[in-house]
């Protein structure tokens, strides 16, 4: 599939939201109301019942807007809660299964055919850390792919070693898929991660700043990064 993407591709981590006290709900309405269209919804700890429970609050949200929802890991849940878009990590399935998965299981609200259709192959992008990882990703199914960690970043424990601007340098020599960036970007480091190479900027712990709403940074990083 071709694929265009926004220039910022913003993360509701279940983790951090819990650790400031804010509900999925109200976060995801200040990205909506801020003119975001790529969001990812990433839970770690959470079991299939709150996964969901969440997606669906996710989807009333966005209902009517044309946006992308990624499911973060799983595929069977992207299934369950109507989006076909998943972002999977290295240890989690390959892309190409990912694409089977969203080919193969209906939703049950929908007719076999219907769903098929809409959902097509389905969006699905792959996390590299490594310039091998990158080639492999390139040659695979895979429809975007993610380097980082661009900067350190507290978001995720056990995070890769930092890969810095040239290693999205690097990534972009290797893949003409959309390539995006994670790991530590900010307001004020954005911009140069685009002049690196990316297409698009995932931001999770950068949505936070003090003093400001998540819709005023939100706003700010999209008005930098046009």
């Amino acid at each position: 599939m071709s694929l265009t993407l926004p220039r910022l591709y913003a993360i509701a981590d279940r983790g951090t939201l819990d650790k400031r006290g804010v509900g999925v709900g109200e976060f995801v309405r200040e990205l909506r109301d801020a003119g975001v269209t790529l969001l990812q919804y990433r839970d770690k700890d959470g079991g299939p019942q709150q996964v969901l429970r969440a997606a669906a609050e996710i989807s009333a949200v966005f209902a009517g807007v044309d946006a992308m929802l990624v499911m973060n890991d799983r595929a069977d849940l992207a299934v369950l809660a109507g989006w076909s878009a998943v972002h999977v990590g290295q240890g989690d399935l390959l892309p190409e299964d990912v694409k089977v998965v969203l080919r193969a299981i209906p939703h049950p609200s929908q007719e076999r055919e219907g769903w098929a259709t809409r959902v097509g192959a389905g969006c699905v992008g792959v996390s590299t850390h490594v310039v091998e990882q990158v080639i492999v990703a390139d040659a695979g199914a895979a429809d975007y792919v993610a380097v980082g960690p661009v900067f350190g970043t507290s978001t995720k424990l056990n995070a890769e070693p930092v890969v810095g601007l040239e290693g999205v340098r690097r990534a972009r020599a290797l893949t003409a898929k959309p390539l995006v960036a994670i790991g530590g970007i900010t307001l004020e480091n954005a911009r140069s991660v685009v002049e690196a190479g990316a297409d698009s900027v995932a931001v999770i712990g950068g949505l936070f700043v003090e003093g400001r709403t998540v819709g005023e940074v939100a706003r700010d990083f999209l008005a930098r990064l046009r």
